[in-house]
């Protein structure tokens, strides 16, 4: 029987790799993108070349009214299916200090990073647990964690998406679903390429950035069957910072 993953954000970087770990482990992944459809066309692409399955779903994570739709469309074509494996992947950053930021730095990435991540896993849990197998990854962060200047926006939506992470463990527990996050430091994608490399190397103890492969790696160990005894943790993956 044909399993299907869910990655919001798929089309580049962390995303990217997710999808193609998930497709390698013989999942049938949904790249979710919500306007770059060049770049998750890579994605797929990259899925089909290298013997993988997967399909392009387009829909903003932040529109409740999108991700339905997207959603029961899918859920009409594929009516004996359901999606055993979500990774709410999706973000944006809009840095700014607290006393500069405008109320749309504030609300735009509370509504793709937190919110979005809200919308897509109460569609999808119901079928988790009904179906008594299931996992929903969630992508956080270390500013989560700590908190990092400058991201009062991202680290208060990071931080919310971790408490989601552990309630909802609790809840799902029973029926056999595992709910983990994994929380990257600081990774060599286009989200970081604006950030002082070689400074921030120095205070990172392996020395270096980390990659969107090894975070896919993680990702790919929380979703197999080695991980199900695994469920309510949020991991580092962040060179030892």
């Amino acid at each position: 029987m044909k399993r299907y993953a869910l990655v919001t954000g798929g089309s580049r970087g962390i995303g990217r790799a997710i999808s193609a770990r998930l497709a390698a482990a013989g999942y049938h992944v949904l790249v979710n993108y919500k306007s770059n459809e060049e770049e998750a066309r890579k994605t797929l692409e990259m899925i089909v070349a290298a013997g993988g399955e997967g399909e392009l779903s387009r829909f903003d994570v932040a529109s409740p009214a999108e991700v339905s739709r997207a959603l029961e469309e899918w859920g009409e074509r594929n009516e004996e299916a359901y999606i055993e494996v979500l990774v709410n992947n999706a973000g944006i950053r809009r840095d700014n200090l607290l006393f500069w930021m405008t109320d749309d730095e504030w609300h735009d990435v509370m509504n793709t990073n937190l919110n979005g991540m809200f919308y897509l896993t109460r569609a999808l849990i119901k079928y988790m647990l009904n179906k008594r197998r299931g996992r929903v990854i969630n992508v956080v962060s270390i500013s989560g964690m700590n908190g990092m200047a400058g991201q009062a926006n991202y680290s208060a939506a990071k931080a919310g998406v971790i408490g989601f992470t552990r309630a909802l463990a609790l809840e799902a527990a029973k029926k056999k679903v595992t709910v983990n996050a994994v929380a990257p430091g600081f990774i060599d994608t286009d989200m970081t390429r604006d950030l002082n490399q070689e400074e921030l190397k120095k205070i990172i103890p392996l020395g270096r950035f980390g990659t969107a492969a090894e975070v896919a790696g993680l990702v790919g160990f929380l979703a197999s069957d080695e991980a199900a005894y695994i469920t309510g943790q949020v991991i580092s993956i962040s060179g030892g910072l």
